[in-house]
C-alpha cells in the first residue's frame, strides 16, 4: 500500500507543483494549456494574486512530491515530509477555495465557469490526499 500511496502523492502533487511552477515561470504558456485565466479574463486583484501564488507554490508544493518519492522507496523520512507537506497542500487547497468562493460572491472575475469548477475539483483533490498524508504519517511516527 505504501508503494501505491506513494505513487498517487507524486502524480498528484507533480501535476499541482509543475503547474503552478509553469504559471509562474511562464504565464503566457500556463494559459495556452489552461492553467491558468488569461489577464484579460479576471479581475487585476485576482491576477496579482495568482502571480504570487504560483511564485510562493514553486517554492513550497515539491515538498509532497518528495513525500512521494520517499514514500515509494521506503525512506523512514517520508512521514516527516509528510507532516509538512501535508499541511502546506491542505493551506493552499483551503485557501483556494474560500478565496475563489468570496471573490465569486463579491462579483470578481476569476474565470470561465468551467474552469473555476475544475480549479475546485482539482483544490478538493489536492486537499484530501494532502489531510490522508498527514493521518498517514502520524500512524506511521505513533
Amino acid at each position: 500500500m505504501q508503494v501505491g500511496w506513494g505513487i498517487v502523492v507524486v502524480v498528484l502533487s507533480l501535476v499541482c507543483w509543475a503547474g503552478q511552477t509553469v504559471s509562474w515561470v511562464a504565464p503566457t504558456t500556463a494559459e495556452s494549456l489552461n492553467l491558468m485565466e488569461a489577464e484579460d479574463d479576471v479581475d487585476p486583484v485576482y491576477w496579482a494574486d495568482i502571480r504570487g501564488e504560483a511564485l510562493w507554490d514553486f517554492f513550497t508544493l515539491w515538498t509532497m512530491v518528495v513525500t512521494g518519492i520517499l514514500l515509494i522507496t521506503d525512506s523512514a523520512g517520508w512521514p516527516y515530509f509528510g507532516l509538512v507537506g501535508g499541511g502546506i497542500y491542505v493551506y493552499f487547497a483551503g485557501r483556494g477555495i474560500v478565496t475563489r468562493v468570496v471573490m465569486v460572491r463579491y462579483g470578481h472575475r476569476i474565470g470561465a465557469p468551467q474552469n473555476v469548477k475544475l480549479g475546485f475539483v482539482l483544490l478538493g483533490v489536492w486537499g484530501v490526499m494532502a489531510a490522508a498524508t498527514i493521518v498517514l504519517s502520524a500512524v506511521a511516527l505513533a
